[in-house]
């Protein structure tokens, strides 16, 4: 009687099943204090997994946030694409960070997945393929099952690239991200070739960007690339930048910039784009889409759709509050069409709530300087990574929450190991759909002395790694 949407077996995966019992046996070992599993005399449990800054000790202060917004609580202004002062405040997120979008440009979602399936309603029958990063997160193809459509990977490939000098201007300012960008010669890029090999079917390319767990970022050529198949092939480009604001490099770039142009100072890499109010990026790229309702859609743009998904989850760490949204492009002649085929799916569920609009408008105000707290653990972090492990076993990353490391054996296994004998939670490369054996996924978010003391526990583990080669 279940649905053909779902698994046809939603039981846990043997490894799944044995990884609980592993933790379960972990977790007897510990002590555990305020829910928290501590040290019982043996070594404490370090969760290298962890994905929600509120557990890793990063939360943001909503009190001032639900004090403004609160009036607003009880307010029920039903509008399609969220209240308007909330899409203005995702407008001035973007414009603090050089970006150009107008209110009429975003639509609100109650998360990135429902933003997903939103599009996939909007733009996908039954059948249809969505073209998804591999190695990459699996919730893709479960939220893609969930709507009859399948999933079909092009891939991310491993390359080693020549050390980069870092200008003097940047070491001065930024030697944590000097040190770090200079020292790695092996990063994951973006396998252009493998795109040909999509279905007729394909509907839908997804980047992610910074990519959730290699941390690659997308660049101008792979960009210029993806559009170019993109209008080639009639395909909605769609790029999830959850993790958009946490990049590591002063080459990192945000993929919408590639598209409304714009400078930035290649010494800093601090964005210096045209904010859309009339001044020295001109008035050309503004459209009214009609009724004086002006939108940014510069005339020579792409000749395909593009959305970017984001939200409060990343943005201010907040994923309880369940507010997303999208930003998007479209040719001029499609996109009140767009626009309108958009609402009509969000109008028929109306998801988003009052308070999470009231509180994400109180709260992407505080974004930066939160994004900013959390992103000097990340540098930490990675710079202890990177110092533990060979670039060759440790790719550089450009941005993200995560970090991947090979370790040269099989991943069940080692991450089994890890947890019973050294009570370090990982997540192991098969459950990412890494092509090859013995890669393991690492949270940068946890507290840096436990992180630490983790990476010292995997490098015990294979010590001839930390320096040498195999």
């Amino acid at each position: 009687m279940l649905s053909s949407r779902l698994p046809k077996d939603l039981s846990p995966s043997p490894f799944f099943a044995e990884l609980e019992r592993a933790k379960a046996e972990v977790f007897a070992e510990c002590a555990v204090t305020d829910g928290r599993v501590g040290n019982a005399g043996g070594l404490p449990f370090i969760d290298m997994t962890v994905s929600s800054p509120v557990k890793a000790g990063l939360p943001i202060d909503l009190d001032a946030a639900v004090d403004e917004g609160r009036e607003s609580f009880g307010c029920w202004n039903p509008d399609a694409a969220g209240w308007k002062s909330a899409r203005e405040a995702v407008v001035e997120y973007y414009r603090e960070r050089g970006g150009n979008f107008t209110a009429g440009q975003i639509l609100l979602t109650a998360s990135t997945s429902e933003a997903y399936s939103v599009l996939f309603k909007t733009f996908c029958d039954p059948g249809d393929v969505i073209l998804t990063p591999m190695p990459g997160y699996p919730l893709l193809d479960t939220l893609a099952q969930l709507e009859h459509l399948e999933c079909a990977p092009y891939f991310l490939k491993l390359q080693r690239e020549k050390k980069k000098k870092i200008p003097a201007l940047v070491r001065l300012r930024s030697p944590q991200v000097a040190g770090m960008t200079s020292g790695a010669d092996f990063r994951f890029i973006l396998d252009t070739d493998s795109l040909l090999a999509a279905p007729e079917k394909a509907k839908i390319l997804l980047l992610v960007s910074p990519h959730n767990p290699t941390g690659h970022c997308v660049s101008r050529e792979e960009w210029n690339a993806a559009v170019l198949f993109c209008e080639e092939n009639d395909m909605i480009l769609v790029v999830d930048e959850v993790f958009g604001d946490y990049g590591f490099s002063p080459e990192v770039r945000r993929s919408w910039e590639y598209v409304f142009g714009g400078k930035r100072d290649s010494r800093l890499g601090s964005a210096t784009l045209t904010t859309g109010r009339g001044d020295d990026c001109g008035r050309e790229s503004l459209w009214d889409a009609g009724g004086g309702d002006f939108v940014n859609l510069p005339e020579d743009g792409p000749k395909c759709p593009i959305f970017w998904l984001n939200g409060l989850s990343k943005a201010v760490g907040s994923p309880q509050l369940k507010l997303g949204w999208m930003a998007f492009y479209a040719p001029r002649e499609r996109f009140e069409e767009f626009r309108a085929a958009l609402e009509f799916v969000e109008d028929a569920y109306l998801s988003v709530s009052a308070p999470a609009q009231a509180l994400g408008t109180a709260l992407l105000p505080a974004a930066a300087a939160y994004e900013s707290r959390v992103k000097e653990r990340l540098l930490q972090n990675w710079q202890t990574l990177r110092e533990a492990f060979p670039s060759k076993y440790c790719p550089e990353v450009l941005g993200g929450w995560y970090a991947v490391v090979r370790l040269g054996e099989d991943d069940e296994e080692l991450t089994l190991r890890l947890l019973r004998e050294k009570h370090v939670l990982v997540q192991p490369g098969f459950f990412f759909d890494f092509d090859e054996d013995g890669w393991v996924v690492i949270s940068l978010l946890q507290e840096p002395v436990q992180f630490k003391e983790a990476i010292g526990r995997i490098r015990e583990e294979d010590p001839h790694l930390g320096g040498h080669a195999h």
